[in-house]
């Protein structure tokens, strides 16, 4: 048995488990996390540091700084690895949501 392959395996986080721990990043204007607002486009666990590419509810969002931050962490928590994190132009709108009837808790 490879037993090095095994560890390595097991030591990779995958794109799930790094999403679960992104449900816990709020954005604080709208009280939903950036996983149920569907801001989070890609995960790319190739590349080191690792990059999520991800939207913000309007372009200039005066919680940017501290949700981009929030991502980078729990990421790091996740992988061990450093993280970045890239704004897209792309616009979000509410349609972009797994469930967009979350908004009308809000």
């Amino acid at each position: 048995m490879n037993e090095l392959n095994t560890i390595e395996d097991s030591d990779m986080a995958t794109d799930a488990e790094i999403r679960t721990a992104l449900e816990q990043v709020v954005d604080p204007e709208i009280n939903l996390s950036i996983i149920e607002l569907g801001l989070v486009r890609e995960i790319d666990l190739s590349v080191e540091p690792n990059v999520v590419r991800m939207l913000l509810t309007t372009p200039f969002c005066p919680y940017a700084p501290q949700i981009i931050q929030q991502v980078k962490d729990a990421v790091t928590a996740v992988t061990g690895k450093g993280a970045e994190v890239e704004i897209l132009a792309e616009q979000w709108t509410p349609e972009m949501m797994p469930d967009p009837g979350l908004l009308g808790r809000w």
